[in-house]
């Protein structure tokens, strides 16, 4: 299990290195600049700002000196467009709030959709199941941007429950209506990906061998059936994590949160590349990372995984 852990660690190292340099190289071959608008800059004045943030230098120098910045003291560099702040500054800020609704948006997906996957393949053909499958499918066509400004309408501007946008320190009452838009899709696929993995688990030969044996039900869907069943969700909850972090664009807009979403909008359309860049290799970060680890829960679920 140590060398399958070790070799998932070191394979995603050249990707990460891959995805830095890929969106370096594609963002300065897009038209314009950071310092570029309606009213051009006088030459003079474009060439100081660009000698000023290294622009001016030939692109294996920018990518070398960006590279062996991040990996000697983690530093993302300056902002082209928010002045006298960094772009870690500016990542950390919206990535603590971004963190606290993804995090709860994640608890709240999986806490109610395996619970509701699993319940309806047990009481399959039962109204549980024809309950637990409306509901999946209900929540699958409302995406999280018709669901958020359905939420507004209801629980703000109808009823006055709760705030329709902000943050506040991340109260409970500003965190509720983002948690509810972003979680209810991924909590949909959950639930259809584990009723259809627990109802092929439950036709399989060693559990009908189970139960040929004698055994009870609840002993036979603990110890026999839970694990083969969860393969499947394991392989969807890395990327489902850093979907409802890095999906959070619709969720900031909506709720204006202040998250890492609604900065990530602004440096691409005020073409920041440091803080674009920085937001990609947060994202993609996540993603390797949480990839790796629903690789390595699913090696330790299903132990010819490692062998292989």
């Amino acid at each position: 299990m140590f060398s399958f852990i070790v070799k998932r660690a070191l394979s995603a190292v050249p990707t990460l290195l891959f995805l830095i340099i890929f969106s370096f190289v594609l963002m300065r071959l897009a038209p314009g600049g950071p310092f570029t608008s309606e009213k051009p800059l006088p030459p003079q004045v474009l060439a100081n700002i660009e000698a000023k943030y290294g622009l001016d230098q030939p692109w294996l120098v920018q990518i070398w000196n960006y590279v062996s910045g991040i990996v000697t003291q983690f530093d993302f560099g300056p902002s082209f467009r928010y002045k006298d702040q960094t772009v870690n500054s500016i990542l950390s800020q919206g990535f603590s709030v971004t963190l606290v609704y993804g995090f709860w948006s994640f608890v709240v997906a999986v806490g109610v959709g395996m619970p509701l996957g699993i319940i309806a393949a047990i009481k399959h053909n039962s109204w549980l199941d024809y309950l637990a499958v409306g509901i999946s499918i209900g929540a699958q066509v409302l995406p999280n941007f018709v669901m958020a400004p359905l939420l507004v309408i209801l629980f703000t501007l109808v009823l006055g429950w709760l705030p329709g946008g902000g943050w506040n320190g991340g109260q409970w009452q500003y965190i509720i209506m983002p948690v509810i838009a972003l979680s209810t899709s991924y909590m949909a696929s959950i639930s259809r990906i584990a009723r259809s993995s627990m109802l092929e688990v439950l036709h399989s030969n060693f559990i009908r061998t189970a139960k040929a044996k004698g055994l009870p039900m609840s002993s036979i869907i603990m110890k026999h059936a839970i694990k083969p069943a969860l393969l499947p969700v394991v392989s969807y909850l890395g990327p489902a994590f850093v979907g409802m972090i890095t999906g959070s664009v619709i969720i900031d807009v909506y709720f204006s949160t202040g998250g890492m979403g609604q900065y990530f909008v602004d440096a691409a359309t005020n073409r920041d590349y440091s803080l674009l860049m920085g937001a990609t290799i947060i994202f993609g970060s996540l993603t390797i990372l949480f990839n790796m680890l629903a690789d390595i829960v699913y090696a330790w679920l299903d132990p010819k995984i490692r062998l292989a």
